[in-house]
């Protein structure tokens, strides 16, 4: 078997995991790894927490593989724990009440043009639930039933914390 990374197929890549050979875990790892720490960084805001979930997410990841039915892409069921140890991540942070969190009705000054940088920094900007549901949806495409189940919530409050995501986004980003 040649390990040239990104020439294994996708069914063979999975059994080479499934028998514990290193090079194949290495690959899958190396394969994912990016897109799943961006996506876990979108959900929790913060570079360490992303890190950590990034870490216990691929711990879970090689612990459940020989379950895994091959009924969706490899990437989308990892898409799927990377989000839920996210969630489960920032679940489990202590609250703290930051100044940024209150609305004082002063707009923040993003430069003169609306760039990806700065609507990234608006969406991390959100507070946790709001930035939860936004990323998973309007970033990751999923629907608004597939987001209840992952945090828990009924279709209803998914959808209106989408609604209130994009409006604080509006309010953040007016007038650019």
């Amino acid at each position: 078997m040649s390990y040239i990374a990104g020439q294994m197929m996708e069914s063979e890549l999975i059994d080479s995991c499934i028998a514990n050979d290193r090079l194949a875990q290495k690959e899958l790892y190396d394969r994912y790894k990016k897109a799943m720490y961006t996506v876990a960084y979108r959900i929790t805001g913060d570079y360490d927490l992303a890190n950590d979930v990034l870490q216990d997410a691929f711990i879970n990841i090689f612990r459940a593989l020989p379950k895994f039915r091959r009924e969706s892409t490899l990437g989308a069921w990892i898409k799927t724990i990377v989000v839920r140890a996210a969630l489960k991540k920032i679940k489990k942070q202590p609250k703290e009440e930051r100044l940024e969190d209150y609305h004082t009705g002063h707009l923040i000054d993003w430069g003169d043009h609306l760039q990806a940088e700065y609507l990234e920094k608006a969406i991390l900007a959100l507070p946790e639930g709001y930035r939860a549901v936004f990323v998973l949806i309007e970033v990751e495409g999923y629907s608004h039933k597939e987001v209840a189940d992952m945090l828990g919530i009924s279709t209803g409050t998914s959808k209106s914390q989408l609604f209130y995501a994009k409006r604080r986004l509006r309010e953040m980003l007016k007038g650019l």
